[in-house]
């Protein structure tokens, strides 16, 4: 891997992981989670829009036949995924969300062979269903001792899906436009639809802490916007497989920077939960890939 590629991925991953206690931390400074959404994604816009009116930048337009599915894509990879994600942590925690944010791969292994036939063999679907063990058990742990699923984890699991298939359909779009440029029109939008939170978010900022308002500014500057921007970088200069192994570290990070920015810290079952699950990505995308390359005489 490139220097380039390296840096632009480890501040991506960085960037990201804070991104669960930075939207917790709004919430905890009096935000709703409908009004933090839109603001964070207004400001993300504005950034891209920024982007696009930068001398020297010249975005192509989408094809007609491609706008349905951009569209339909931003609906799933932004409006699905961080409406959930926002409503889901308002009850739990950065850390358990983030672990449950982390099972994505097991969800998009589960789309491709559905959707896509694409064939997995017998230890990938081992490392699914370890992936599976851990999700239960991060939802148990996250409920508490009540044993049951709590309306924030089901938010958090709607999130993972929805983001789970915008990796999956986005990558025939990533070889026909910039990725930066797609970025920006799949974070547009997927912005519209929250345009339904509009109503009372004045009142909602004026009524927020001044720490919410720049966790609000950071997690729709930083996490929604430029990190975006960096991880099409590390992308168009390095291996989408090398890259994409490095989002394995991001709920490790985002547990530590939630405890050090709101003290908090998963309970036990959690984190076993979290480590199962992400142990299972391993075996799914690493196992499983390396018996098939070995197998098919590929490794050359």
């Amino acid at each position: 891997m490139n220097k380039k590629a390296f840096w632009m991925a480890s501040i991506t991953i960085i960037v990201w992981s804070s991104g669960f206690a930075g939207v917790r931390a709004s919430l905890l400074g009096g935000y709703t989670a409908a009004h933090l959404v839109l603001l964070r994604f207004l400001i993300a816009s504005g950034v891209f829009l920024l982007y696009a009116m930068w001398p020297g930048i010249h975005m192509r337009l989408p094809h007609k036949k491609d706008i349905a599915r951009i569209i339909l894509l931003g609906f799933m990879g932004i409006s699905v995924y961080h409406i959930g994600l926002t409503f889901g942590v308002q009850t739990v925690s950065a850390g358990t969300a983030s672990m449950i944010i982390g099972s994505a791969p097991v969800f998009t292994s589960i789309i491709a062979v559905i959707v896509l036939k694409e064939r997995m063999d017998l230890f990938g679907w081992i490392g699914l269903g370890i992936g599976f063990i851990g999700i239960v058990l991060i939802t148990i742990g996250s409920s508490g001792a009540s044993f049951t699923i709590t309306k924030g984890t089901i938010y958090i699991l709607i999130a993972t899906i929805g983001t789970s298939i915008f990796f999956v359909f986005q990558k025939p779009l990533l070889e026909r436009y910039n990725p930066i440029d797609l970025t920006a029109y799949f974070t547009w939008a997927g912005t519209l639809p929250m345009l339904i939170f509009l109503p009372g978010l004045w009142d909602n900022i004026q009524a927020a802490s001044l720490e919410a308002h720049i966790s609000a500014l950071y997690v729709g500057i930083f996490p929604a916007a430029i990190a975006y921007a960096t991880w099409a970088i590390a992308l168009s200069a390095g291996n989408t497989t090398t890259l994409s192994s490095m989002l394995y570290l991001e709920p490790a990070l985002a547990i530590v920077i939630a405890w050090f920015w709101l003290n908090e810290w998963p309970n036990t079952l959690s984190l076993i939960g979290g480590a199962i699950a992400i142990s299972s990505v391993f075996v799914v995308n690493f196992v499983g890939k390396k018996r098939y390359i070995k197998k098919h005489n590929l490794d050359g």
